[in-house]
């Protein structure tokens, strides 16, 4: 098993009502910021390594946030996605981050859409890799696992703190068989994400993010859940922020044609097609994705300079 590093800062956030946002920061303390927000289920450590080390040598700043009930976030329940950007606009504060971009894989992809819409003037270009699209309202696309997501989360709301303390007993019990675990899901996925996981960095930072960015507790993943079944607070069309999004054409959790759906929506945005990938596939492009941000940004603080 690869040995992954820990990251550079980790710790938590004051936010809102005595609740906490907890963090983990990799790369340059003082370089532009790029915020990681993990996929359903994930934490704060579900960083790909090929990040970290861009990162490291391009000189950003990358932050893995957990979201409200899991890792070291304090449970909270949300009223919609849009709610969760202003605890990130408090914990962009708090670390004096003026300016940033943002990454979201799959269900972290509502909340960046969300933070890039909340804070247009903070938020200079946003990642999505096989993210989430709305079940309900004018911008909805039902199919699959969400179609169950939007059936469960009646009692997924009224249970769900409950259901995650569970969880989290359970991730506590399977710990040493964590490894194992994630090779059956290996084995079980298309061949996309089977490749993926069997890479020894992509297990380590699974295991990693599992077995300590969200040790403590697990209701997040079902509070997403609930969010996502309903309206976001906000229409796709209204985000502004350029968008860039990648979607695995094999995808078995979120359907290619719902990457292709969100993207027909946004006014500023670019859809990147990963042939033969699954679900995890943008985990793996870590450079292009951040390079493509970097290149978003570049040319709006040249705009912004010429006379």
């Amino acid at each position: 098993m690869v040995d992954i590093a820990r990251p550079q800062l980790e710790g938590t956030v004051a936010v809102r009502e005595g609740r906490r946002i907890g963090f983990a920061e990799f790369g340059a303390a003082q370089g532009r910021a790029v915020i990681w927000l993990h996929g359903t289920p994930g934490a704060r450590r579900q960083v790909p390594t090929e990040a970290r080390a861009f990162a490291e040598k391009h000189h950003l700043r990358l932050i893995g946030i957990d979201r409200p009930g899991v890792g070291s976030s304090t449970s909270f329940r949300y009223e919609s996605v849009l709610d969760f950007s202003e605890d990130l606009g408090i914990v962009a504060d708090t670390l004096g981050i003026d300016q940033m971009a943002i990454v979201g894989l799959s269900g972290g992809g509502p909340y960046t859409l969300g933070a890039a819409y909340a804070m247009p003037d903070r938020v200079v270009a946003v990642g999505i890799l096989g993210g989430v699209a709305p079940t309900q309202g004018p911008d909805a696309i039902r199919s699959g696992l969400m179609d169950l997501a939007v059936l469960a989360a009646p009692a997924l709301a009224a249970g769900g703190i409950p259901i995650g303390l569970v969880a989290s007993s359970v991730i506590r019990l399977a710990r040493p068989f964590a490894s194992p675990i994630i090779d059956l899901y290996g084995r079980l996925s298309p061949e996309g994400d089977r490749r993926l996981l069997a890479r020894p960095e992509f297990k380590a930072m699974f295991l990693d993010d599992l077995l300590n960015g969200g040790r403590k507790q697990l209701s997040a993943p079902f509070a997403d859940l609930v969010l996502f079944a309903r309206d976001w607070g906000f229409r796709v069309n209204e985000v502004k922020t350029p968008v860039r999004w990648w979607h695995g054409d094999c995808d078995h959790i979120i359907p290619h044609r719902h990457g292709e759906h969100m993207v027909s929506m946004l006014p500023d945005a670019e859809f990147h097609t990963m042939r033969g990938e699954s679900h995890l596939g943008g985990l793996g492009m870590a450079e292009e994705i951040l390079t493509s941000l970097l290149d978003i940004w570049d040319a709006r603080e040249a705009n912004s300079s010429a006379p």
